[in-house]
């Protein structure tokens, strides 16, 4: 049976044709083919294959993921963006990473995803799903969007507000984190509720645990309909007297990891936080002062040039899932 890798890069970036060509490469001299997802490309579209190579940020992974959806197949990513939480190398390392991956040489860590359920006011129910969140926002910039939040069945508090975000441990450092919401370890099981500048007393930032339900509902007095987007890419639009149910999905999404490295040194690369001064070594287990000046290289720097710790520190979102 042949070997099928799907390429799914995003072609907008310079840097993605000299990087689809040596991931094509690898895969090639490994015995498997590559195969290039067309930029309108649906899942149907695919044939079968075992392995993916994600060429991008943020935004592209998040494609990739709606392709891979329920298959089981690993992503692979390599970021050509401007921060990547989602990537696992660097635009330098692609042969080697590819590599690896065609010969099994990495970890699957499997991420939380939302199932979404719309319930709108003519019976009519709409499904869908999200890696990072499920942002309801207001359908009219000029006007308020009056919701009532729901958690496990019961009503917590209603208000006026810009939005509210639903978002995965992974999401929580995309639009979930820019409205204010809390950084979360992606091995946490759980759901954040992220209220975006709400008019109320309360309406604060909720984590719950992975069995609850969370519900929205625009309420029939909203002076704005809603508009339900999932992961920056689908958009459904919420009337009034609509309800949006939010549950953990038994489909996860399956992340290629080929370094160990804990969360805390992505947070450190990524959003370069300063960590000079730093003086945990013994704990760590570095012991010369060579593997310490090492040791303070790659937390700090981990490879990124100035031009990408300048893009981390502004929001953490790749620019093409954007601000939202």
């Amino acid at each position: 049976m042949t070997r099928r890798a799907v390429i799914v890069t995003h072609r907008g970036r310079r840097a993605a044709v000299a990087a689809t060509r040596e991931a094509v490469r690898v895969l090639e001299s490994a015995g498997i083919e590559a195969v290039l997802a067309a930029e309108d490309a649906v899942a149907t579209d695919l044939p079968e294959f075992e392995l993916a190579v994600v060429l991008g940020g943020d935004g592209t992974i998040l494609r990739a993921a709606e392709l891979t959806r329920g298959t089981g197949v690993p992503l692979l990513g390599v970021n050509l963006g401007h921060v990547g939480f989602l990537a696992e190398s660097e635009r330098d390392d692609v042969g080697e990473a590819v590599r690896r991956l065609t010969e099994g040489d990495f970890e699957v860590e499997e991420r939380v995803t939302l199932h979404v359920r719309v319930l709108l006011p003519d019976g009519d129910v709409r499904e869908d799903w999200a890696l990072n969140e499920a942002a309801l926002e207001k359908g009219d910039r000029s006007r308020v969007l009056e919701v009532a939040v729901e958690v496990d069945g019961r009503p917590l508090s209603s208000f006026g507000c810009d939005g509210v975000v639903a978002a995965t441990a992974t999401g929580s450092t995309a639009h979930a984190f820019s409205a204010g919401g809390p950084v979360v370890w992606p091995d946490v099981d759980g759901m954040i509720l992220v209220p975006v500048a709400a008019h109320a007393l309360f309406a604060r930032p909720l984590v719950v645990g992975p069995a609850s339900r969370l519900a929205l509902e625009v309420l029939e007095r909203s002076p704005s309909p809603g508009q339900l987007t999932c992961d920056g890419r689908r958009t459904v639009e919420i009337p009034q007297g609509s309800r949006v149910e939010i549950t953990r999905s038994d489909v996860p999404v399956r992340l290629a990891r080929l370094s160990p490295a804990p969360f805390t040194t992505r947070l450190v690369q990524k959003f370069a936080l300063p960590v000079e001064g730093w003086r945990g070594f013994a704990s760590a287990g570095v012991d010369d002062e060579a593997d310490r000046d090492e040791a303070v290289l790659d937390e700090a720097a981990g490879g990124s040039n100035g031009q990408d710790a300048a893009g981390a520190g502004r929001t953490g979102l790749d620019d093409e899932v954007g601000a939202r």
